[in-house]
């Protein structure tokens, strides 16, 4: 039988559009989730706001409700993770080896770390810049004044590299104190072994609160560095996986932008008529088919932590004690930099 090049054309569309809207096979991470009942997540092994554990062990930050909120998509309960503490030097090695699913630990998005260690990034939590923080006894106002100074920094991060190449671009011959662990290097600056500790600044502003005796005798510097956009990240080779991390994370910040919260999520379900809020919420299209997940998915990612601005708000937000400004975390139509791909 003989087709016009019209008709071909149209029957390679409807093949293409049927097996777009075919149910996802559950990738390989997914069922050994499955099978074991709980995800593991690479955490920090202690940083305020964004993964730390209490004096009973119970783990909270904004990392840790990404990986609250992927258990509750996954497994239908926010509680069946394994946390797995990783500092800088192991957290690459945790995840490419199978230890852990998903490494949700202030980690930065570079083209290295995309481009050579086998790994995926998946989508911003958090936009970060390097900074600097000082003892306000130093009259320190400006990066600019550290010519020649001592710094303390981490080793294996990109914060090393970073003051470096600022130091050399601006030619103040920065003299780095390195350590392997950061709570080494918070000591030091502490103790006064270095004039200055240099990381991300929502690490400063942790550090400042959890570690200093007297918060209010320490400046984080106005200078940023650098440009640090941190997110989980997951093996390659499990593209569901991959497509599941990046949507329970898109699925956060959609439902901040349409007002879905830990609060009206389960009334929404039957009283709203707008479109985008019942795709959300899975009461008029099922989206989860797509994911190897069931239409509820993303209901209960959002009852098990609020949206991201009430993730946000709740660990690092101005009136957490962090007190970090929203600023360029803010959603795309407040001035922000996060903008969601859209939920449909």
């Amino acid at each position: 039988m003989r087709y016009s090049k019209f008709k071909t054309i149209a029957i390679v569309a409807a093949t293409l559009g049927t097996l777009a809207a075919m149910p996802a096979q559950a990738g390989k991470t997914l069922d050994g989730i499955k099978a074991r009942g709980s995800v593991v997540c690479g955490v920090n092994t202690g940083l305020a706001g964004f993964g730390a554990a209490d004096s009973a062990g119970k783990w909270s930050g904004l990392d840790v409700d990404i990986c609250r909120a992927i258990a509750a998509a996954t497994l239908g309960d926010p509680e069946k993770i394994k946390y797995v503490p990783l500092n800088a030097q192991q957290r690459f090695t945790a995840l490419q080896s199978g230890e852990v699913d998903v490494l949700s630990r202030n980690t930065t998005f570079t083209l290295t770390r995309d481009a050579s260690l086998g790994l995926n990034q998946t989508a911003v939590t958090y936009y970060d810049g390097q900074g600097f923080m000082v003892p306000v006894k130093s009259k320190i106002k400006s990066a600019k004044q550290l010519k020649g100074q001592t710094v303390c920094v981490q080793s294996g991060t990109t914060t090393e590299k970073n003051l470096t190449d600022y130091s050399k671009a601006a030619g103040l011959g920065i003299k780095p104190v390195v350590f392997e662990q950061l709570e080494a290097a918070e000591n030091a600056y502490f103790t006064g072994r270095c004039i200055a500790y240099t990381t991300d600044a929502s690490g400063l502003a942790s550090t400042r609160n959890k570690v200093a005796k007297v918060p209010v005798d320490h400046i984080i510097l106005p200078e940023l560095i650098s440009k640090e956009p941190l997110g989980p990240m997951v093996r390659r080779g499990d593209d569901e996986w991959f497509a599941i991390i990046k949507w329970v994370i898109y699925g956060l910040l959609e439902a901040e932008e349409y007002s879905i919260t830990q609060a009206n999520v389960d009334s929404l379900k039957t009283s709203s008529t707008d479109p985008v809020v019942k795709r959300i919420l899975g009461t008029s299209e099922d989206t989860g088919k797509l994911l190897g997940l069931d239409k509820e998915w993303m209901a209960r990612a959002v009852k098990a932590t609020g949206n991201y601005g009430e993730i946000f708000e709740r660990n690092v937000g101005p009136n957490s004690p962090l007190g970090l400004p929203r600023g360029v975390n803010n959603q795309w139509n407040k001035g922000g930099l996060m903008y969601a791909f859209p939920v449909r």
